[in-house]
């Protein structure tokens, strides 16, 4: 027991010593300005003589722009002298006493600049709280001697300690008024002495039962939670704090009654909120959050089945208890909160939170953990709907509370639901914010927005690869979870994208949103949703037969064309030209890079029979978008480029449209002229040889004609040189190991093209030369 009076001697030593002791400094303040303002009164008194003018000289208006608060300001002497006093003054009257004018508190000092006398400070402020520790430990010394040598009975024991508890007390309350600092270090030693009676008559001598001792340890706490208040002194709160939180410990006799002891701490707890609403103490405040955690996490790991709802009952009561504890003063007295505030309100819903996932699992109630996220964030948006009521509370709360609700509600998500779930939550939510943020006009709301909806990205990646990482696994045509999923997302981003069009200051801590972001991404995502979904559809159910690349290659050019036109009949701001030409461009070299698999799935059709030759329809449909996907891009860049840049383009799209043609051609040959008889390969040679070269010099024709009609020389120029290139292969490559009909055929067609070409060149000479004249000038 010895040691637990030393370290309890030593706790309330510091808790002590850390009284700044503002009170008697403050006296002392008052008491030096009197005596300087009486010094200055006789002083005046002894100089001033009948008809001469007042020597007090006042501050210059100037100095002093407006009142300053007393308590707020120190006196500062400052001797005003002037050198040539005017000629009506009497040379008596030269003497300017010194004037007093207040300025302003200088930063908090440090210790050694606070007590420059070292000795006064020790002497005035520590050796009291060193000495009323040393008694109350000598009383404790004395009754435990006495006891050992059998001089003082049970009930004599208690009666002692009661005795001189009270004592101190009493005297405490005789000197507060001459020495409040002194006397409050008296009241906690006897209120220390007190509850160690109470402990060692129940534990030691049986003379209360449990009930009546539990009731004298409140009684005690109540008077020192009084006395804390009638004396102003954190420190006593903090003693009673300690006191009351020890008392059902003191007197427990080892059997658990979870009830009484957490009513207990909400009944405590309660007081404590009574004496926050009028002082704002925080150093009990944090103290009780800390002890208060501290015995009930000690408790709630004891905790059986059926006190699991009793403990989560009063951990709620506990929470709100001290989120109001942490809030009363300030917000009476609309005060600033400090960091300390914030923390303790964190902690607290962390703490709560952890606890409230903690008694679920172990009651095997998980599926309510989404639900309990939900309601704390819930909560905390209807406090800060009641902190928002008072205007004048400060704001920062608010956001805090703000931040807390998006966070719980966030959280619901990912601790309810499971996979892409998960993504649809963040989606709605995502919109919802942005939403209540341009209605209320909070700024976290739109942070939260963006944050959430990066998250939601991030979601659905792992999506995808839950859903479609594994090809074999076989879903449901569209009403899947991956489709649907996807492309909620999609509607999710072009949501956004409307709302952030709306607001013209759209940025989030100086930081510009740009809506395209969410337009384009919108765009991707519903392209990218069809795109997987056609992918593993057709990988699930057509393994190994090239069959899904064949129906890729339908889906890119319909669904880019089919968006073309919808955003050019109903967009009210349509895409940049730049844009729409970028992605039909990107879309045709796709095609025509990626145009082997075509000959591969024909080769699976014709050749190894695995699948039906009726699929090959699609890609003639392929073929006829692709086209309209040319006719679209040709008139969007001629209608913006530049000549310069004109012609490269022009270079570019013929080489893309005779490729084009030449991939379509050779499909179409295999697929009339393959036979039993004739192989792939036969034919594809003999398209090669004889095919390529009729279809090249009809094309280089159709420019031709193109240029002469249009009077575009660049058109004119490719066709020549695709006729150059034609000739080139037809006699160095072509013309070895041809069947005569196929040199007969190519050498014909060739001939009559290049006569077309002469006559029409000679009958449109003149309109030719007009061109020239007119490009050279």
């Amino acid at each position: 027991m010895e040691v637990i009076y030393v370290i309890l001697l030593l706790v309330i030593i510091y808790l002590l010593v850390t009284n700044k002791n503002d009170y008697n400094q403050k006296i002392e303040r008052v008491e030096f300005h009197l005596q300087e303002l009486q010094r200055l009164l006789k002083q005046n008194n002894e100089v001033a003589k009948p008809g001469i003018t007042s020597p007090i000289k006042p501050a210059p208006a100037e100095e002093i722009k407006k009142p300053v608060s007393p308590e707020n300001i120190e006196w500062h002497k400052e001797v005003i002298t002037d050198s040539t006093p005017p000629a009506s003054t009497p040379e008596k009257s030269r003497f300017t006493p010194p004037v007093y004018k207040p300025i302003s508190h200088e930063p908090e000092l440090s210790f050694f600049e606070r007590y420059p006398d070292l000795e006064k400070f020790i002497g005035e402020n520590l050796v009291n709280k060193i000495g009323i520790g040393i008694l109350v430990l000598a009383i404790g010394f004395f009754v435990k001697y006495a006891i050992d040598n059998n001089w003082i009975g049970p009930v004599g024991r208690v009666g002692i300690g009661v005795l001189c508890g009270g004592i101190l007390i009493g005297i405490a309350h005789r000197l507060r008024h001459s020495y409040k600092a002194f006397s409050s270090v008296l009241v906690g030693g006897g209120i220390a002495i007190l509850y160690f009676t109470i402990t060692l008559a129940f534990h030691q001598f049986h003379l209360f039962g449990q009930t009546a001792s539990f009731i004298i340890m409140v009684v005690i706490t109540g008077l020192a939670v009084a006395l804390s208040l009638f004396y102003d002194k954190q420190e006593l709160g903090v003693i009673a704090l300690i006191g009351g939180l020890s008392s059902p410990f003191m007197v427990s006799n080892g059997n658990a009654n979870y009830n009484a002891l957490f009513m207990y701490l909400v009944i405590l707890n309660t007081g404590l909120l009574i004496i926050a609403y009028y002082k704002l103490w925080r150093i009990l405040n944090a103290s009780a959050f800390a002890l208060t955690v501290i015995v009930f996490a000690g408790v709630m790991y004891t905790l059986t089945g059926p006190t699991y709802i009793t403990g989560f009952i009063y951990a709620t009561v506990l929470y709100l208890l001290f989120f109001a504890i942490n809030v009363a003063n300030n917000v009476r007295e609309n005060k600033k909160f400090i960091a300390m505030d914030f923390t303790i309100i964190l902690t607290n819903t962390a703490l709560y939170f952890a606890a409230g996932l903690y008694l679920l699992t172990v009651m095997y109630e998980e599926q309510f953990r989404g639900l309990f996220s939900a309601s704390l964030g819930g909560i905390n948006l209807i406090l800060s709907y009641l902190l928002f009521r008072n205007r004048k509370v400060d704001t920062n709360i608010l956001y805090l509370l703000i931040g807390i609700t998006l966070t719980f509600v966030s959280l619901t998500a990912p601790i309810q639901l499971h996979g892409q779930n998960i993504t649809l939550f963040w989606s709605a939510e995502a919109v919802l914010l942005y939403w209540l943020y341009q209605k209320s006009g909070i700024k976290l709301m739109q942070l939260t927005s963006v944050v959430i909806w990066c998250t939601m990205l991030v979601s659905l990646v792992l999506d995808w690869t839950d859903v479609y990482g594994y090809p074999a696994t076989t879903l449901t045509i569209i009403a899947n979870k991956g489709f649907i999923t996807t492309l909620t997302s999609a509607i999710s981003s072009y949501l956004l994208f409307l709302l952030i069009s709306k607001d013209e200051k759209a940025e989030v801590y100086g930081i510009k949103i740009n809506a395209k972001i969410y337009r384009y991404c919108a765009f991707i995502l519903l392209f990218l949703s069809g795109f997987f979904e056609v992918n593993h559809q057709f990988l699930s159910r057509y393994p190994d037969t090239w069959l899904n690349n064949l129906y890729l290659m339908l889906y890119v050019p319909v669904f880019v064309f089919t968006f073309y036109i919808t955003i050019k009949k109903f967009a009210a701001t349509p895409m940049r030209w730049q844009v729409t030409a970028g992605i039909l461009a990107v879309c045709i070299l796709i095609y025509l890079v990626f145009s082997q698999p075509f000959f591969d799935v024909q080769y699976t059709m014709l050749v190894q029979h695995k699948i039906s030759t009726g699929h090959f329809i699609a890609h003639w449909v392929v073929a006829i978008f692709i086209g309209l996907l040319f006719y679209r891009l040709i008139f969007i860049v001629k209608a913006n480029l530049t000549n310069e840049v004109l012609n490269i383009a022009s270079w570019l799209l013929a080489a893309g449209i005779v490729i084009f043609l030449s991939v379509e051609m050779s499909l179409a040959t295999n697929q009339l002229f393959y036979s039993a008889t004739y192989p792939i390969e036969r034919v594809e040679t003999v398209y090669i040889k004889v095919g390529l070269p009729i279809l090249w010099g009809a094309a280089s024709f159709a420019l031709m004609w193109l240029g002469m009609r249009n009077k575009a020389r660049i058109l004119r120029i490719i066709s020549l040189t695709l006729f150059s290139i034609t000739l080139i292969k037809l006699f160095v490559f072509d013309i070895r190991n041809i069947p005569p009909a196929g040199k007969i055929a190519a050498f014909f067609c060739l001939g009559v093209l290049l006569l077309i070409v002469s006559f029409m060149y000679q009958k449109v000479k003149k309109i030719i030369v007009d061109d020239a004249t007119t490009t050279h000038e």
